[in-house]
């Protein structure tokens, strides 16, 4: 599934900005950390504001708070801001008229459920817990393993 740009950024900032929740971050600096216009990003924010995901405070040390609950809020939620995410049957003239075309047509449909249950499934908690442990390595430490000491045949 490829997503918006403005959806990729509007993830990213979310995240950004639960990464410290007791601070406030700038358009420009998140804009800086991930290469895009500032200008771009701030029309998200601004998406974002009036759905009531982030906050916005004006003036000398201003910036964005994130102002929803990382533990209810999905990446489904975030992606609907900017996504038509709904399953819906084009018409794409006779070739869909074909029974092929339309078991096609069932098979995408099916896809676009999958992804969506998934968007649903993941909050913004667990992506920021996915995000930290891929800061840190991104992979568990296992125990190291210990030599098997094969036995002698006797002769």
């Amino acid at each position: 599934m490829r997503l918006q740009i403005s959806t990729r950024l509007a993830i990213f900032a979310v995240l950004e900005l639960t990464a410290r929740e007791d601070h406030q971050h700038s358009v420009a600096k998140i804009g800086a950390k991930y290469g895009v216009s500032s200008h771009h990003l701030a029309k998200v924010m601004h998406v974002m504001g009036h759905a009531g995901l982030v906050h916005s405070v004006r003036g000398a040390g201003g910036g964005y708070r994130f102002a929803g609950n990382a533990r209810r809020t999905t990446l489904l939620d975030v992606a609907e801001l900017f996504e038509d995410l709904s399953s819906v049957e084009q018409d794409t003239g006779t070739v869909d008229a074909t029974s092929e075309g339309q078991a096609l047509r069932e098979v995408l449909n099916e896809i676009d459920d999958i992804a969506r249950a998934t968007l649903g499934s993941i909050t913004i908690a667990t992506m920021r817990k996915l995000v930290d442990r891929h800061g840190t390595g991104g992979r568990r430490r296992l125990k190291p393993a210990v030599p098997r000491q094969r036995k002698q045949r006797r002769l």
